[in-house]
């Protein structure tokens, strides 16, 4: 991206992938903090079964924070996701 300010719809539908190229999930939603006009979560559904098979329910998606945001493009790149949820990570949330 040149720096230019894009709409935030433009992210839902994205698929998102951890550094290491694993699949993740695809944007469905955004979360929005409106007093800082920041973005401060993706939820994620069309989840990887490989990465979360055991973990999240059918039909349930995951809010991950956009601080693991690292690059966004065609494709949107967190940190490795893998890593985090070996981890118990308490940044992890599920969403209906």
């Amino acid at each position: 991206m040149d720096g230019t300010p894009q709409e935030i719809t433009t992210l839902v539908g994205r698929e998102v992938y951890s550094n290491n190229g694993v699949f993740v999930g695809e944007v469905e939603d955004v979360r929005l903090d409106l007093s800082q006009q920041t973005v401060t979560g993706l939820a994620l559904g069309e989840l990887s079964q490989e990465l979360f098979a055991g973990r999240i329910e059918s039909g349930k998606g995951v809010m991950i924070p956009y601080r693991w945001v690292r690059a966004v493009g065609d494709v949107i790149l967190i940190n490795d996701v893998v890593e985090r949820l070996e981890e118990d990570g308490e940044d992890e949330e599920v969403i209906a």
